[in-house]
């Protein structure tokens, strides 16, 4: 059995709390957080997805308020850093140098140069650094690729993805609202859809980008085109510039040479193949949802287990990398490419 810890009990340490604490492999050993408060008023944290509203036990855990003393007391294996994305590169070099296995929520790090410290920390420890795109292990994405891959019904023609949100407001010391510690809309929510395209089609070539700067004083709602190596337009929506009745939906609509595969978080059924001959239909698909599983593969990697990998640092830091690059066009009215 493992040792893990938590840094950071917002609504994303809550929800591996949650994961982690259901897993049979796993003793969630300490939780580290500077508002200490968080210990004892543990319910009502909002965010996007349900699953972290319940109030949190804390039987067994050892609580710390600093990160330096939970990492020479608590004796851990392996930590969750679920900090804001500002303190990401510090805590994880950090836990990294202490010898831990980390999972470090997304983004990677504010910038593509800070998760190059991060990469060469990772490369010296020899242990796991995963980075928490869940939705390269959220079931129905999964699914989709493997659908893609398959090419049972021939290939991409066009896909478009969009996750649209009411403003977070619920974050601690209203850091999502801070563009200069949160990157804004661009990095903290549209990176989810940039960094699929990344895990379905490989890296584009360049992007056109179109956005609108909101609440955080960065770009809170922007639609971008990636320009691929092949014939097929991709474009994305994200923003959480939505009124508060809106709340919050992750959809996608992919075309194929012979059906059309579609998502729709608000609807139901969610999900569904269309294809060209035949009736609509809801493919199987995995239990649970991206952080459970996304936590489960990063507990059985700890353990050893040689996995496929789903996502890798360098990955992660490209998709930085598309997200700084969507601004710049952004910025510009031009195609950026590299």
């Amino acid at each position: 059995m493992i040792r893990v810890g938590i840094i950071g009990l917002g609504f994303m340490g809550k929800m591996h709390f949650g994961c982690y604490r259901k897993s049979a492999d796993v003793k969630l050993a300490a939780i580290c957080d500077i508002d200490e408060k968080k210990f004892k008023d543990t319910g009502g944290t909002a965010g996007n997805i349900a699953g972290a509203d319940k109030p949190l036990d804390f039987t067994g855990i050892e609580l710390y308020s600093d990160f330096d003393q939970m990492l020479k007391k608590a004796k851990l294996d392996a930590i969750s850093i679920t900090l804001p994305t500002y303190l990401h590169k510090e805590y994880t070099i950090k836990a990294l140098q202490a010898g831990l296995h980390v999972l470090c929520e997304k983004p990677m790090a504010l910038t593509e140069p800070d998760c190059d410290p991060m990469i060469a920390a990772w490369k010296t420890s020899g242990k796991t650094l995963q980075i928490g795109h869940c939705i390269r292990f959220w079931p129905e994405y999964v699914k989709t690729k493997e659908i893609i891959d398959s090419g049972q019904y021939g290939p991409v023609k066009a896909a478009t993805f969009q996750r649209l949100s009411l403003t977070p407001v619920w974050s601690w010391d209203n850091w999502l609202m801070d563009g200069q510690k949160s990157g804004g809309a661009a990095l903290d929510l549209h990176i989810h859809d940039s960094d699929y395209v990344q895990y379905l089609f490989g890296m584009p070539k360049a992007v056109f980008t179109r956005a609108v700067k909101g609440p955080s004083r960065d770009y809170d709602h922007l639609v971008t085109q990636y320009i691929l190596d092949r014939d097929c337009a991709v474009t994305a929506e994200g923003g959480w510039m939505m009124s508060p009745s809106f709340g919050f939906e992750m959809s996608f609509n992919v075309v194929l040479d012979q059906a059309v595969i579609t998502y729709d978080c608000t609807r139901q059924p969610a999900f569904k193949v269309c294809p060209a001959k035949g009736d609509a239909f809801t493919p199987e698909i995995l239990p649970g949802d991206g952080y459970s599983r996304e936590i489960e593969h990063f507990i059985q990697t700890v353990q050893g287990a040689k996995l496929p990998p789903v996502t890798t640092p360098e990955q992660s830091k490209n998709s930085v990398k598309l997200i700084a690059c969507e601004k710049e066009s952004a910025r510009s009215n031009k195609i950026i490419s590299w």
